[in-house]
């Protein structure tokens, strides 16, 4: 059903100039935007009308085939990850620009049961997208997203990594504003000095015109080129029913240079083009140091380098080496062990690969590989040993990337939620003063209530709020890092200064991982066995293991490991050169353990051969390190017997609970007990039989020693070196947040006494947007002083 009539589109909100279609007592511009309606409202996806009645995109019925895309040169270019039934792929969408894009995109698993998951960069307008490539070609994925009015922006040059700068046109717009600021003042002194003089000049009454017309002229493209940002802001936020901070800006802008042009026309008076122009000049600068600052932050996903993977790369003549990431190089052989991730997209040169690829796509499913098989970055071995070849330039951002994905984070809010709440109602209330301001100085002084309310609605500006939080965090984090405590997110900093109790496991967190004095009792090894237990050991990441290897004098044979099987918290069995060895705990290889000792059992074939005694070595400094925390309930948890209670006991004098003989599942109960108790708990661990206590506790530090295991399910990372300065840590976390809050009121108070005066008229509009950037600047300016200096306090920087 049709009919020739101007309406407006439910779906895209355009006005519909021909033919309008009816459906569900709706109007449509096109059967496009018909489609898409009917495919939300069958998904029950119709809250995405709710949050923007208006945000649609009109799809584009004529979009270029996609076709090529199914190419498999294309397709292996085009994709980050595509292993089994899974691809992976992000997508440039220029066309999302507010909440409801978000919402809608990353719900596209709800729409396409072949869509796994989708995840949206707002910042850098990409999507990426995980989809089963076997149900669903990456052709029909790019048109089904054309369909819904979300086409991407497709080229090859896009599957390759580039730097980001500043956007140019900001500073072209800056420019321009900054002349016609300077040359504005030149034209408009003499008029402004002969008011001031009470004089009248015959030259100036004759070229007061002119002058006038040229600073329109320069005043004009300011307006409608450098402010382009704020109008487009305000056109966007009104189009989709939200009024943001640029709506009064815009407001100003209008009224100040309507203002001027109605006064030149009527010979009132010069106008006020040459505040205009400072007015705008000024604001861009701060738009420009704000997003300087912003890219400065840009952690979010992609902060490269900034964490110092290391890799064990593998020389040809089978020594092993720990070397950072970006080291690596392509043709480099490396090493990696059962549960390790794979940091590099690469080929197998020896072992079988089991790779569990659950940390790139969400499922859990493993895909085995053999000698020749291409192996992506992010998968985890599961398994024995691998030796690989680096095929790829190594991408940290991509493992940053993951490390930050929606399924390793905790659902928490923190002051970011709190500046949100603030802004949403900011803009309201300063349009509420300007409009009573404007009534009541339009009965005083008609001619200066302009002034007036444009100085109203450009010196308040939630900018220093919005700034305060992630700049402190952000630098915050830098500072952390810099002393080899890596954290994972700015959230992670505010969840640490909450924490009231430390759960530490003992085993390869305040015992050394190498440091151990070892003991042998048992059968004496033949020199076939200790071969075989060199070449067995290596593959597991265990710290007892990692310390028996470096035990073992023997020299490496470096021979082939089958049928490799670990059991989480017991020990491991694998078959080398034909005989069967079982290495783990008494229970592990059918043993009843005699006395209360950390043993690790050697069962080869039938025979228990023996056993290895660990008398562990702690760290230096752990008394001082526990004395410093009693504010803070100290819990250990511990996979050994209790042979050592009483050393850790002495260690803690003040240890609320101490419980050994736990499996990964009791640490993992133990932590959700704390937490049943309103109880805030940070657990220790080493990333590898903690991971499930690592991820449930509020903040999960991994401790590594002399490698860098990435641990997906931790939110810091620290060098184990550091492990006593915890204080330190923590107490910097605390000032971070105490800062952002007197950041907080830094920025309230500026605004309420901005605000005051200019209600009062003793603001000019030039002035106040001369205070706008510099509130940020300040800001900026004070968080980094209080920070650093909190920093020369604690780490003597």
């Amino acid at each position: 059903m049709s009919q020739k009539i101007s309406e407006n589109c439910f779906h895209c909100g355009q006005k519909i100039d021909k033919e309008k279609i009816l459906f569900d007592e709706k109007l449509f511009c096109c059967n496009g935007c018909k489609s898409v309606y009917e495919i939300l409202s069958l998904n029950h996806l119709g809250n995405f009308y709710e949050l923007n009645k208006q945000s649609g995109i009109r799809p584009d019925e004529n979009s270029t085939q996609f076709d090529y895309l199914d190419t498999p040169e294309i397709f292996e270019k085009l994709t980050d990850f595509s292993e089994g039934n899974t691809s992976l792929i992000t997508f440039k969408i220029p066309v999302i620009h507010c909440s409801s894009c978000i919402w809608l995109l990353e719900s596209l698993h709800t729409l396409n049961k072949n869509i796994h998951y989708s995840q949206v960069h707002f910042t850098k307008k990409t999507l990426q997208i995980s989809f089963n490539h076997h149900e669903l070609k990456l052709s029909e994925l790019a048109k089904f997203l054309t369909n819904l009015g979300y086409k991407p922006v497709i080229s090859l040059e896009t599957a390759e990594k580039k730097e980001e700068h500043l956007d140019k046109s900001l500073l072209i717009k800056l420019a321009i504003a900054g002349f016609a600021f300077g040359n504005g003042m030149f034209f408009s002194y003499p008029e402004y000095a002969q008011e001031i003089m009470g004089t009248s000049d015959f030259w100036m009454e004759k070229y007061k015109h002119l002058f006038r017309l040229i600073m329109f002229l320069l005043a004009t493209p300011v307006v409608f080129y450098s402010a382009s940002g704020y109008f487009q802001s305000a056109w966007f936020g009104l189009k989709n029913k939200i009024v943001n901070i640029d709506v009064p800006i815009v407001l100003g802008i209008i009224m100040l240079y309507g203002r001027s042009i109605y006064e030149v026309l009527t010979d009132f008076g010069p106008g006020y083009f040459d505040t205009l122009c400072g007015l705008l000049f000024f604001m861009l600068l701060g738009k420009v140091f704000q997003k300087r600052t912003y890219n400065a932050l840009s952690y979010d996903r992609d902060y490269k380098s900034f964490y110092p993977i290391a890799v064990t790369k593998v020389d040809f003549e089978g020594k092993q080496n720990n070397i950072l990431l970006s080291e690596l190089k392509i043709g480099d052989r490396i090493m990696v062990r059962n549960q390790e991730i794979i940091p590099v997209d690469s080929i197998l040169i020896n072992g079988d690969g089991n790779i569990d690829n659950s940390f790139i796509t969400g499922e859990s499913s493993a895909i085995f590989k053999k000698p020749g098989d291409k192996i992506f970055a992010g998968g985890k071995q599961i398994g024995a040993v691998l030796e690989l070849e680096v095929i790829k330039n190594v991408d940290q951002s991509y493992l940053t990337q993951l490390w930050n994905k929606e399924a390793f984070k905790k659902a928490e809010t923190g002051l970011d939620t709190m500046v949100n709440k603030i802004s949403k109602y900011f803009t309201f209330i300063i349009l509420g003063i300007t409009l009573a301001t404007g009534i009541y100085w339009s009965r005083i002084d008609f001619e200066k209530m302009f002034q007036v309310v444009a100085a109203i609605l450009i010196v308040a500006c939630p900018c220093a709020l919005a700034l305060s939080s992630p700049f402190t965090f952000g630098h915050t984090m830098r500072i952390l890092g810099r002393q080899k405590f890596y954290v994972k997110d700015t959230l992670t900093i505010e969840k640490l200064a909450k924490i009231n109790t430390l759960v530490f496991d003992k085993t390869g967190t305040i015992t050394h991982n190498k440091k151990s004095q070892i003991e042998y009792k048992g059968i004496d090894f033949q020199e076939v066995d200790l071969q075989n237990l060199k070449s067995l050991l290596k593959n597991s990441n265990h710290p007892l293991s990692k310390s028996l290897y470096e035990f073992l004098e023997i020299e490496d044979g470096y021979f082939p490991v089958e049928n490799f099987v670990e059991t989480s918290g017991k020990g491991y069995e694998a078959d080398v050169r034909g005989n069967h060895y079982r290495i783990g705990s008494a229970s592990f290889v059918g043993e009843n353990a005699e006395n209360l000792e950390t043993a690790v059992y050697i069962k080869k074939n039938e025979t228990v051969l023996g056993k290895f005694v660990f008398k562990n070595e702690y760290r230096e400094n752990l008394a001082e390190m526990f004395s410093q925390l009693n504010d803070y309930q100290i819990d250990i948890l511990s996979g050994d017997n209790a042979s050592e209670e009483n050393a850790l006991r002495e260690i803690a004098p003040k240890v609320a609970e101490m419980r050994f003989n736990q499996s990964p599942e009791n640490k993992l109960n133990y932590i959700k007990e704390l937490q049943d108790r309103n109880l805030k708990p940070a657990m220790f661990g080493d990333g590898l039989n903690d991971a499930g206590a690592l991820k449930q506790s509020n903040v999960g530090i991994a401790v590594a020693d002399d490698t860098n295991a990435f641990t997906p399910s931790s939110d810091v990372i620290m060098n184990g070196e550091k492990l006593p300065e915890i204080r330190k840590y923590l107490d910097m976390s605390k000032d971070a947040v105490n800062i952002v809050k007197l950041m907080f009121l830094i920025s309230f108070l500026y605004n309420v006494v901005g605000l005051s005066l200019a209600v009062m008229g003793k603001l000019s509009p030039l002035i106040c947007a001369i205070l706008m950037p510099m509130s940020a600047i300040s800001v900026v300016a004070l968080t980094s002083l209080l920070t650093w200096l909190r920093s020369v306090k604690y780490f003597k920087l």
